[in-house]
């Protein structure tokens, strides 16, 4: 019953990365018609895709004051309540600097979401759970890619379809608003931040009902520890300098994979192989499956076989597929068919890999005190990275070709892998303290 209830939580604030997932991809369906439709310049059609990639930035870097200050379930009705602002505006904007501003506000959405979520689920979680509960936010994600997809697809392609891609998010958007009101604040934020202990060991009870007073009192002994080592409230110290640079390093490795060219850029890319436009809005449904069947798979294998082992497995897949897609657009001999099976491949192997392990891994990492700015740091530098590729990556293409843009990513897969292989830690089945004492305080 007790782990119906964590399932359950989880679930709800899952939808903050469905919506997440929807509103990143929703928009590979619309960015030609839009930019027919506003008549844009390359420039400005880059900074339109991007301009989502920007709030999310914001979002990201702004995610953790909220979070603390207000608690993480205020924190998401807020971030419920700008998704649904979002896709209704975009979806009635009158002029381009409308649709601009409407599309900023859903990417501060999604940035805030990409930090609160993942704490808030790794905060309520036992330890056994937590890679898999984690993990389901990423899981909602690649369902929202998925749906997107499928709904531009039914929608089709017309000057004006663009508006219906965009406004149909309203529906989860509200359904994600009225759910949140059945989810609890995170104890351990109304221990450490609002010292309302007695309301904390109540959601402990639901959690861990044999070990809640363990759970506390390890936070609490934690937090003597924390202070007596001379960490703060401060991200940036010393203890926390490990946690940084891991949380910064896996950031930018998730996206010089190419993962967001590819969701954002799919039709396109498809496109450039020879596929008509039906037959790449029809490609981008069987990514968006591909993606959702092999995160399913990694939700299951996550706190089996570890975080680590995952990454392993993925970085050799990534560095192959990556490969064969670069070789293959050097070549000009296979049509669309090959380029389309390999991207299909490597969509496998970064869903079982970097797609389901970074939120989990991200998520734990950090002290207690400093869990959501840590969040936030990593989340920030994803979405830096990820607007800068959105940005650069038409041209690119254009500059470069196609083989030389994924022969890059390609590359920098080889990089990640020697930094899993030498450098990453495992963190399964730990307790969040336990991981603490790990990275921070010895």
């Amino acid at each position: 019953m007790n782990n119906r209830k964590i399932f359950g939580w989880s679930i709800i604030v899952s939808l903050g990365g469905f919506l997440f997932g929807f509103d990143t991809a929703v928009i590979s369906g619309a960015e030609q018609s839009i930019q027919k439709f506003w008549n844009l310049s390359t420039v400005e059609h880059g900074f339109t895709i991007s301009i989502a990639l920007i709030g999310t930035i914001l979002g990201a870097l702004t995610g953790s004051i909220p979070s603390d200050k207000f608690g993480r379930k205020t924190t998401l009705i807020l971030i419920a309540s700008l998704y649904l602002f979002s896709s209704i505006g975009t979806a009635l904007a009158g002029n381009w600097y409308l649709f601009l501003f409407f599309r900023f506000l859903g990417g501060i959405g999604v940035g805030a979401s990409s930090v609160t979520a993942p704490v808030y689920i790794a905060e309520i979680s036992p330890a056994a759970m937590r890679g898999r509960l984690v993990a389901m936010f990423q899981f909602n994600i690649v369902l929202g890619i998925l749906l997107s997809y499928f709904s531009n697809y039914l929608i089709g392609a017309s000057d004006a379809s663009w508006r219906w891609m965009l406004g149909v998010q309203a529906f989860p958007s509200l359904l994600f608003l009225v759910l949140l009101r059945f989810v609890p604040e995170s104890p351990r934020w109304l221990f450490l931040k609002r010292n309302k202990v007695e309301e904390a060991r109540r959601i402990f009870q639901i959690i861990n009902p044999d070990t809640s007073d363990e759970v506390l009192e390890n936070i609490k002994n934690n937090e003597i520890e924390e202070k007596a080592s001379g960490n703060t409230d401060s991200l940036f110290t010393k203890n926390n300098k490990f946690p940084v640079f891991l949380a910064i390093v896996f950031a930018v490795f998730n996206q010089v994979s190419g993962i967001n060219a590819i969701i954002y850029y799919a039709p396109r890319i498809f496109e450039m192989t020879g596929l008509g436009r039906s037959s790449s809005l029809l490609s981008t449904v069987g990514i968006g499956a591909v993606n959702l069947i092999f995160t399913l798979l990694a939700v299951n294998f996550i706190d089996r076989i570890g975080r680590r082992k995952l990454m392993l497995i993925g970085s050799f897949g990534l560095i192959a597929t990556l490969g064969l897609v670069a070789f293959n657009f050097y070549t000009h001999n296979s049509g669309g068919v090959l380029i389309t099976i390999y991207l299909l491949v490597y969509i496998a192997f970064f869903a079982f890999s970097q797609g389901a392990v970074i939120w989990v891994f991200i998520s734990e990492i950090f002290p207690n005190q400093v869990r959501a700015k840590g969040q936030t740091l990593g989340s920030f530098t994803h979405w830096c990275m990820a607007a800068l590729i959105a940005f650069s990556f038409p041209s690119l293409t254009e500059k470069l070709g196609g083989g030389n843009t994924f022969l890059f990513f390609s590359v920098m897969m080889v990089v990640q892998l020697l930094f899993v292989w030498k450098i990453m830690p495992e963190t399964k089945g730990k307790s969040l303290e336990q991981i603490e004492r790990n990275l921070v305080l010895h």
